[in-house]
């Protein structure tokens, strides 16, 4: 079965509004799994950290300038064609306005709204390590 190993973002910010912790979750615009949401992401390329590819793969897909903080979980999940790996990487904002380059839409999403969308089924398995910061 084919590996493929990711790096997931997932942004932390406390609403200046609300003043509740959100994260930043991405709906898919392409691909076999259209229209599913996700933590924000992509494909680690040769010699690259996870840290390296999250800071990367943002800065490419929502024109923005993340910190890497810490790993806040690894994923192994199975799909149909292939056996995913995904780094999931605590991030914080520092500067840029999160443009949809290759997503359809996007969410900021509090723990009482954080399933309120069809997460994907890797992204499904941090889900309660996402509950617990966003307490």
């Amino acid at each position: 079965m084919k590996q493929v190993t990711v790096s997931g973002a997932i942004i932390l910010r406390t609403n200046p509004q609300t003043h509740k912790k959100e994260i930043f979750a991405t709906q898919r615009g392409y691909g076999d799994y259209k229209d599913g949401w996700e933590i924000p992401g992509g494909k680690l390329e040769a010699n690259e950290t996870p840290e390296e590819c999250i800071v990367r793969e943002i800065r490419e897909e929502l024109a923005t300038e993340v910190r890497a903080e810490k790993i806040l979980g690894l994923v192994d999940y199975d799909y149909p064609t292939f056996h995913l790996t995904m780094h999931c990487i605590l991030c914080t904002i520092l500067s840029g306005e999160l443009k949809l380059l290759e997503h359809e839409s996007a969410l900021w999403l509090t723990k009482e709204t954080l399933r309120s969308v069809d997460w994907l089924p890797a992204d499904k398995l941090i889900l309660d390590k996402i509950e617990e910061i966003l307490e």
